[in-house]
């Protein structure tokens, strides 16, 4: 009975997901930043509004880059075919962090020079930068022509950039609080987890082969 009833739930949103397309997440995705930009004009985040748009926009690119990476563990162990937004997500946390490197850039630090030391010694943001420049090669082939002209076999070998973009943008988030707080322990685990739930069936798969092949030898 369980299992029937996840099937059905599983149907249910996949032909749900059918007739919706994906263009309105695009339309979506400019709300919460316009809100932000609202919020801190009028006076509603707070004496440092600059640190609260920076923190802001930077935990909700991780989280829709976290969102994306949920996509083939649904499909895998839940039969639930989110796939045809998986681009829209991936395109939105770009624009997202993109958003929050820029606010660091121009409203909070402003000086190059010392931007530049900022990247060079600070780790978190050394890793925090390395996270977006893999990102910008995923944006820019984050459509069908780049698939064409690439390939299918390369275009996905390059795209697993999004692994290290998403696990660095956790660490970046762990090393920039201070001490030992539950939220970004949390943000971490849960991409350690996607990443190991992303990985195992092809492990799995080629102990068993490699299993079958021995037996009948």
């Amino acid at each position: 009975m369980p299992s029937s009833t996840s099937a059905a739930l599983a149907d249910g949103i996949n032909g749900l997901a059918r007739r919706l397309p994906a263009w309105p997440i695009y339309l979506l995705a400019c709300l919460p930043p316009a809100w932000l930009l609202w919020q801190g004009l009028t006076g509603g985040l707070g004496v440092d509004p600059v640190k609260e748009m920076e923190h802001r926009m930077g935990l909700w690119g991780l989280q829709v880059l976290i969102a994306s990476l949920c996509i083939t563990p649904l499909r895998t162990f839940a039969r639930i075919n989110l796939v045809r937004y998986r681009r829209a997500l991936g395109l939105v946390a770009f624009f997202y962090i993109f958003l929050h490197l820029l606010i660091w850039l121009v409203l909070d630090v402003q000086i190059p020079a010392q931007i530049w030391a900022d990247i060079v010694k600070r780790p978190y943001i050394t890793i925090g930068m390395g996270a977006f420049l893999a990102m910008v090669p995923l944006a820019i082939t984050s459509n069908n022509l780049s698939i064409r002209r690439m390939g299918a076999a390369a275009w996905r070998r390059l795209h697993k950039l999004a692994y290290f973009a998403v696990l660095a943008g956790s660490i970046h988030f762990l090393m920039l609080v201070k001490g030992w707080q539950i939220e970004p322990m949390i943000y971490f685990g849960i991409v350690c987890a996607l990443l190991g739930a992303r990985l195992r069936p092809h492990h799995l798969g080629r102990i068993s082969g490699g299993t079958a092949t021995r037996r009948q030898g």
